[in-house]
């Protein structure tokens, strides 16, 4: 998997995300997924869909802001916008494991204006 695969990889989870689409990011999941916040330590990809994908979406939009790639790792910001008008910034830390999503460890920010 090259830099490029897996930076349209992460830009396509967060599209993904904000469109409610979670049949796309199914398939970017590896089986053994796992999702962590301060809110959810290390859930499995069922939890994380379960909990993190909401109907209709949370989001209306994401921006990302920053992202850089160095091997099977990713970090991202982001400015996500709520439903509600509302907005703040996150960080992520991302990995990847046979071309695939193998986990994504999420690091709460502020409000953002």
């Amino acid at each position: 998997m090259t830099a490029t695969s897996r930076e349209d990889t992460v830009r396509g989870l967060y599209k993904a995300y904000v469109e409610g689409r979670k049949g796309i990011v199914g398939g970017m999941l590896s089986e053994d997924f796992t999702f962590s916040s301060p809110r959810d330590d290390h859930i499995d990809r069922n939890t994380y869909f379960d909990r993190c994908w909401p109907e209709p979406p949370f989001f209306r939009g994401m921006e990302i802001e920053f992202l850089a790639i160095d091997g099977d790792e990713a970090v991202v910001r982001y400015r996500a916008e709520k439903a509600d008008g509302t907005a703040f910034r996150n960080m992520e830390a991302l990995r990847f494991k046979d071309g695939k999503l193998a986990s994504v460890e999420v690091y709460f920010g502020r409000e953002a204006v």
